[in-house]
């Protein structure tokens, strides 16, 4: 995948990742990368509503189960009342793209 097309970008302590969330889901999860004006994020959905950041809590509790890291890692770097948001993940950014792209990849294997 071209880094272009990329949901991610390697920042100074991590990478920061463009989700777009979607709350009152059926069932919680990811997957997929869809195509916004701005460019591309991760699809999320969660089942808690959108308010009180009930549903800001769930995506990075979500996030943090599936990619095995303390959630102490994550924070919302932009977005936090929107549905569009950047997530932070703290830690060796070629590491964590690493961890991303695999994760991607499975992510994109389930779904086709």
């Amino acid at each position: 995948m071209a880094p272009s097309e990329r949901p991610w970008r390697i920042v100074k302590d991590g990478v920061a990742l463009r989700i777009r969330v979607t709350p009152r889901a059926r069932r919680a999860g990811s997957g997929g990368i869809i195509a916004l004006p701005d460019g591309p994020a991760v699809r999320v959905t969660v089942t808690a509503p959108p308010s009180d950041g009930a549903a800001t809590a769930a995506v990075l509790k979500l996030l943090a189960r599936i990619w095995d890291i303390p959630g102490s890692a994550l924070a919302i770097a932009a977005g936090a009342t929107g549905r569009s948001k950047t997530v932070t993940v703290t830690g060796d950014p070629a590491l964590l793209a690493a961890r991303l792209e695999t994760w991607l990849t499975r992510t994109e294997e389930v779904s086709a």
